[in-house]
């Protein structure tokens, strides 16, 4: 038997032991973890538990019809930070912050359930989080939400697939992945500080809908297809899942740039996925080993949320094809086209 790595358990007594700031979130981790235990019992047993996929009468508040999986991923993780130090909850499945505990010192952002619409197909889905510090003079329990990223404590994300993992960055700590063994119902260390590739010739993105991308992001897909004989000088390879957790796994192992722009379709023009508990998460951990995520062009931890559900662009993975689409972006030499070249870029790298 293969031995096993430290426990999750372990891991942040450690932390916590080097800085006892870190205590409070340290138990908002424990009770992500023991949540994610009791969410991989349901989505193990996919069908045999019940219609997990199944579409309810409510949606939430991206306007998305919710699953039943959605609502008792929300209930589930609700219930276990009323058991932590959590003064209030911003929620994908809620319009409205939760308080919890006003007198505790963090707040949480989640996505109970990323990628319900893969619940059925046996497709890798997940929990992302985002964990805050509380405002001491907050205007209003929103206020406590309304930070930058990098104010973020700890953040990360659970993927449930053929391995259940937990991914974050406590503090000032880099990424560390944990991955649950389902015979003792704990979380073991199965990578330490995964690093990502600079370079890759790997990308993601929902290809169907480039007649709606703005020039910049057209520009650079145009060129990856070109391989060899384009401006980039190397094939490239498309990688899609359509859960942004799987890929995000993805990319920390071996490298690799996600894309999901903002487009001209009405209500995607600020981008689709949520800053608070999507974006902000995934960009830390990315930062945290040695890749970059931006908005296209501007770092994502840098950004101040309008609103608890805003949207935002994101691109994140290798730090040079993302640094590559924000001079896509800065540069119109990038991102011009003429019939004469047809294809190409006018740019030649």
């Amino acid at each position: 038997m293969p031995q096993i790595a430290g426990t999750f358990d372990a891991y942040l007594n450690q932390a916590v032991a080097l800085d006892a700031r870190l205590g409070a979130a340290a138990r908002v981790l424990l009770a992500v973890a023991a949540a994610a235990v009791e969410m991989t019992g349901l989505v193990d047993l996919g069908r045999l538990y019940g219609q997990l996929g199944a579409s309810l009468a409510s949606t939430n508040t991206d306007g998305d019809v919710q699953k039943e999986l959605d609502v008792l991923a929300n209930d589930m993780f609700v219930g276990a930070f009323r058991q932590a130090p959590v003064a209030a909850v911003v929620s994908e499945e809620m319009s409205e912050p939760l308080v919890l505990d006003s007198a505790a010192q963090l707040a949480v952002a989640i996505d109970p359930l990323d990628g319900s619409s893969n619940i059925d197909s046996n497709v890798s889905i997940g929990t992302i989080f985002s964990i805050l510090p509380v405002l001491a003079k907050a205007n209003g329990t929103e206020a406590h939400f309304l930070q930058p990223g990098r104010m973020q404590i700890a953040a990360g994300f659970v993927i449930y697939g053929p391995q259940t993992s937990i991914v974050f960055a406590l503090g000032n700590g880099q990424t560390q992945i944990f991955t649950l063994d389902r015979r003792a119902g704990r979380f073991y260390q199965a990578v330490s500080a995964p690093v990502i590739d600079r370079e890759s010739a790997e990308y993601a993105i929902n290809a169907s809908n480039y007649r709606h991308w703005e020039a910049p992001v057209r520009a650079f897909i145009d060129d990856c297809e070109q391989g060899t004989e384009g401006p980039l000088k190397r094939d490239h390879t498309m990688r899609w899942t359509g859960s942004l957790v799987a890929d995000t796994y993805r990319i920390l192992l071996r490298g690799g740039i996600f894309l999901y722009p903002g487009d001209q379709r009405a209500g995607y023009n600020h981008g689709r996925l949520r800053l608070l508990y999507e974006a902000n998460p995934i960009a830390l951990i990315v930062e945290r080993a040695a890749g970059i995520a931006t908005d296209g062009l501007h770092p994502i931890l840098d950004i101040v949320p309008s609103a608890i559900h805003a949207r935002v662009p994101l691109v994140f993975g290798s730090a040079a094809p993302v640094g590559l689409v924000a001079r896509y972006h800065s540069d119109p030499q990038f991102s011009a086209r003429a019939p004469l070249f047809g294809k190409r870029g006018l740019m030649r790298l």
